[in-house]
């Protein structure tokens, strides 16, 4: 800075000092730093006590964990059972309760269970919609889901059919092949038509075992 006249020495002779004044501030700082460095050493090293290093340098080398494996195979086998369980020619028609919504009750299940069903007594924990699906498809994805709500410990689902509006003659085909898979598993305990609120015609409310 080129000092023009006495005005611009006392500015630059201010400022100078002032870098002064920074500078020394920030020997300071660093000074503390270092000493508190140095102090919490000397600390870690009372802490402590004296050591020596080790004389031993091998390393064992660790294996990681290989990945699980999947049971594709396993799947497929699982798949082909229930292709196989599910029968589409099974006569449903005598173990239907007729009455004016078509309830089902496995052997030696009382009709208080479809009653206190019908109202609702039971949280629905689970609910699958087959609804607009090919009945092969239907029919895996049902059995499936039963599976696995009985892993999952749940008593209580909803199985959602349609009301065949969008089939053929407009006759619900799905609805009656459910009835007929559901039947057919021994997790199933009974199930009836579900509330106009949760899907009425199109729907079941099923219990498991």
């Amino acid at each position: 800075m080129k000092a023009r006249s006495l005005q611009d020495l006392g500015d630059l002779k201010k400022a100078m000092a002032q870098r002064q004044i920074q500078d020394e501030a920030e020997r300071q700082r660093r000074l503390k730093q270092e000493r508190q460095a140095q102090a919490e050493r000397e600390l870690f090293s009372r802490t402590v006590g004296p050591v020596r290093s080790l004389l031993h340098t091998e390393r064992v080398a660790l294996r990681t964990a290989p990945a699980e494996p999947t049971a594709k195979q396993k799947h497929m086998d699982d798949q082909a059972v229930l292709r196989e369980s599910l029968s589409d020619e099974f006569d449903v028609s005598t173990l239907l309760d007729v009455d004016d919504q078509m309830s089902y009750r496995a052997k030696g299940i009382g009709t208080d269970v479809t009653r206190r069903l019908r109202r609702g007594e039971w949280s629905i924990q689970g609910q699958i919609d087959l609804h607009g699906l090919r009945s092969d498809a239907a029919r895996e994805s049902l059995g499936l889901f039963v599976r696995e709500a009985v892993r999952q410990g749940w008593r209580c689902l909803r199985v959602v059919h349609g009301k065949g509006l969008g089939s053929p003659g407009r006759e619900p085909v799905l609805k009656s092949k459910v009835q007929r898979w559901l039947v057919q598993k021994t997790e199933v305990l009974a199930f009836v038509q579900a509330k106009p609120s949760e899907g009425g015609a199109g729907a079941l409310l099923v219990l498991l075992r």
